[in-house]
């Protein structure tokens, strides 16, 4: 019997979620990450190189609007993840969304979204390690070490915190989002207080008119605008990750409706806030993508030092995103071998109840990133940023299905809806799904690299139909062995 058949089997002597089947995926875990964890596992997710390095490019390039695109697709992503949610409060899983794509669509639902976030995570990480390398050489204590072995020293420190077990991640992303959240805090009292005693900066007094006087609200039109949200809805890659560490806090139900609805109020005022007091305190064309608008603003002020000081809090970011991207990956892989859809080794774990066989397999493909950084130092970034945006937003989209799927199962009578719900359903869903797939086409808008890599989407969709009909047979043995147990079990 299939994997679909075993799930209508199941749905259909289920009345709510206490009854729901758990993921074979789910079992061994510890319950290790506290409430305060996964809080900061929320803030961090929502804050990093998109802000403090990525915003300086598009503000130069979209001018103060970018506060309005980073609202924008700061909804989206907060329905995205308000989705997820709903979700997991239904039925806590470490395998997150593939979970309930598989419950909800089938294998093959579970087996596109394991394999797009596996995409997304693996280039990020390449790009994280590029992005460590390159802000540490910063220091001239560093730039005579060559940048790929900057790059395997990151990899190797933050895959063997991953492989100790998940308090050490928790803890290490907790202190790290404490990092992220004490800076902007700090950027964002001195900024009002620059503006609120018109403390002229580089020979200009901040205001209004640094907006009026410098070509307006879009200086550049509004295609401008819309042409970073390619990039924006990427900064906001790794707010989906609160799902997946559900799976190992001890009181999801409570735990994660708290963290994904401060997610809303922490985008308007981190990322809106930001941008906009940036754009009152210089004209938006001052900034560049060379450098954080963070540095640019505060060498102009003559404060010595601070960027040595942003530098480590982007070397930061990075690292919570490459240890984010470890862990996730991990689990949803072990997700995934459990049912046959990823390979059996990614579902071994450690004595401390660690998936280091997952974490492993994207560690290894952060190995290439090394070579990549050894061939190509100066191109490595751009080329697999660009990648890993498909893999985002190809989750993004299967999250909002499976929500879709969940949600009609819910009206017929199959399973029942908590109460922290995703609102407006099913309009929010294909509204949201929509608004990606045209972030997606934004990316022909860039001939030197983002059409490029919309050419790689007929590669990997015949590398995911490849891999699926060489894993569909594994795939239907395992099915067969879980219905049996659950045959057995009655």
């Amino acid at each position: 019997m299939s994997k679909e058949a075993a799930n209508t089997a199941l749905d259909a002597s289920r009345t709510d979620a206490s009854q729901a089947p758990a993921d074979a995926g789910d079992a061994g875990y510890s319950k290790d990450l506290k409430a305060r964890h996964v809080n900061m596992i929320a803030i961090g997710g929502a804050i990093g190189t998109g802000l403090f390095l990525g915003a300086g490019g598009r503000l130069h390039s979209a001018g103060p609007a970018l506060a309005v695109a980073y609202l924008v697709c700061g909804v989206f992503a907060y329905l995205v993840v308000r989705a997820l949610g709903e979700m997991v409060v239904y039925r806590p899983s470490s395998g997150s969304f593939v979970s309930y794509a598989r419950e909800f669509l089938g294998e093959k639902g579970a087996y596109v979204a394991g394999w797009m976030y596996f995409l997304n995570w693996s280039m990020t990480g390449i790009a994280d390690i590029t992005a460590i390398a390159l802000y540490t050489q910063y220091w001239s204590a560093f730039t005579t070490i060559p940048q790929w072995v900057l790059a395997l020293i990151a990899l190797a420190v933050v895959l063997g915190v991953n492989l100790i077990s998940v308090k050490y991640f928790g803890e290490m992303e907790f202190w790290f989002a404490i990092i992220k959240v004490a800076t902007l805090v700090a950027f964002l009292f001195v900024g009002i207080f620059l503006i609120a005693t018109q403390h002229p900066i580089d020979g200009q007094t901040p205001g209004l008119s640094m907006i009026t006087d410098h070509g307006g609200f879009m200086p550049s039109g509004t295609m401008s605008v819309i042409l970073v949200m390619q990039g924006v809805v990427f900064a906001y890659a790794a707010l989906e990750l609160v799902g997946v560490a559900a799976g190992e806090t001890a009181d999801p139900q409570k735990v994660v409706p708290r963290a994904v609805n401060s997610i809303m109020w922490r985008v308007g005022l981190f990322y809106c806030g930001s941008v906009v007091l940036l754009a009152l305190l210089l004209p938006s064309s001052v900034y560049s993508s060379d450098e954080s608008p963070f540095v640019t603003l505060f060498s102009k002020l003559g404060v010595g030092g601070i960027g040595d000081i942003m530098n480590l809090v982007v070397l930061t970011a990075a690292m919570s995103s490459l240890n984010s991207g470890l862990y996730s990956t991990g689990r949803i892989l072990r997700s995934m071998a459990m049912s046959g859809s990823a390979p059996k080794f990614t579902a071994r774990m450690n004595r401390s109840q660690v998936p280091y066989g997952g974490i492993l397999l994207t560690a290894g493909v952060g190995v290439l990133g090394v070579g990549l950084n050894y061939l190509l130092p100066h191109a490595a970034f751009e080329i697999v940023i660009e990648v890993s945006s498909i893999g985002i937003i190809g989750t993004w989209v299967m999250i909002m299905v499976a929500h879709l799927a969940f949600v009609r199962r819910a009206k017929q009578g199959l399973i029942k809806r908590p109460s922290f719900r995703l609102p407006w359903s099913p309009v929010t869903e294909i509204v949201t799904i929509v608004f990606l797939l045209l972030v997606l086409g934004l990316m022909w808008n860039d001939p030197d690299t983002g059409r490029k890599t919309l050419m790689l989407i007929p590669v990997i969709v015949v590398l995911l139909v490849a891999g699926w009909f060489a894993a569909r047979r594994r795939i239907r043995r395992e099915a067969t062995q879980e219905l049996a147990k659950l045959t057995d079990g009655e």
